[in-house]
């Protein structure tokens, strides 16, 4: 057997026509879609990552605002700054590049960001809303993962699935949408015992380790016929790789996703994506077309 390969770049490349033509729409009836980035600190792969994202939007002929602050910036301030944002009808998306300094609380920073223009989906109103499968605006990087498993017609429904993560991020609200699509799910952690156990009756494996020295899903970890989604970026000798022994796991798997150009892609889609769908419901101007993405998302495919 040998995988096949998703090719995540393709995908988001489509997603980002579709976002590009919306906004030319947009911009007809006099509305220019916006995102508004805060990042705190001088961490260099979240300033990549959010360079990444202003060059997204300026693909796409979205207007972004990038907002840098130094480390030590007090929380007040950063919260000032959200509550401005909200306040401002030209800006329909707000996102606060994490991790944040350990003096920041990740928490009470999104409480601030209102629902509406929270384009990460990690406001508590947002994550409670997708626990009812009543969602609006998803965590980017797991409504990606949806879609690709959508587009590739990995099936979900009764399956196991294995997601090496935790975090609010990617785990938890991963965990939910595979839930809400009758998956059988198991999340594995730092502290889970025998991690092959659980890895090796997967269906679907979901691997965001990232940044654990000498973590990797190898080829005796995965059940033969398994989808296996990496997410996963690591900067190993110059190389950028992610977290599952990709040459030895793809003849094993069904489908596999690189790294580059697997989820990372469509994270950044789905962040311009979402923030299209905050300014659709702010202006009151609907989508049109396939950009819900509703029947992916919500489980009624596959």
């Amino acid at each position: 057997m040998t995988a096949t390969v998703i090719d995540g770049k393709r995908i988001a490349a489509e997603i980002r026509a579709l976002v590009r033509d919306e906004v030319g729409r947009f911009e007809g009836n006099g509305i220019k879609p916006c995102l508004a980035t805060i990042l705190v600190g001088s961490d260099e792969a979240s300033s990549l990552y959010v360079s990444l994202k202003h060059n997204a939007c300026q693909e796409v002929g979205m207007k972004s605002m990038d907002y840098r602050f130094p480390e030590g910036t007090s929380e007040e301030t950063i919260m000032g700054m959200i509550e401005e944002l909200n306040e401002d009808d030209s800006v329909h998306g707000v996102m606060v590049q994490l991790p944040l300094p350990d003096a920041l609380k990740a928490q009470r920073v999104m409480e601030v960001i209102t629902p509406g223009k929270d384009v990460d989906g990690l406001n508590p109103i947002n994550v409670g809303r997708a626990m009812y499968d009543a969602h609006g605006l998803l965590p980017c990087t797991p409504a990606g993962i949806m879609v690709l498993l959508s587009r590739y017609s990995i099936g979900i429904r009764g399956r196991d699935a294995v997601i090496i993560n935790r975090s609010p991020e990617v785990g938890k609200p991963l965990a939910l949408l595979l839930l809400n699509r009758d998956a059988t799910v198991t999340i594995c952690h730092s502290k889970t015992d025998g991690i092959e156990e659980h890895t090796r009756r997967a269906d679907i494996l979901v691997s965001a380790v990232g940044s654990r020295p000498g973590f990797i899903v190898s080829g005796d970890m995965v059940k033969p016929g398994a989808a296996v989604i990496d997410v996963g970026m690591n900067r190993i000798g110059g190389r950028i790789c992610g977290d599952v022994d990709f040459d030895k796991v793809m003849l094993k798997a069904s489908h596999i996703t690189p790294v580059p150009g697997g989820v990372g892609p469509m994270t950044i889609a789905l962040l311009l994506r979402n923030t299209l769908v905050a300014a659709s419901t702010q202006t009151g101007l609907g989508l049109v077309g396939p950009l819900t993405f509703e029947e992916e998302l919500s489980g009624r495919t596959h």
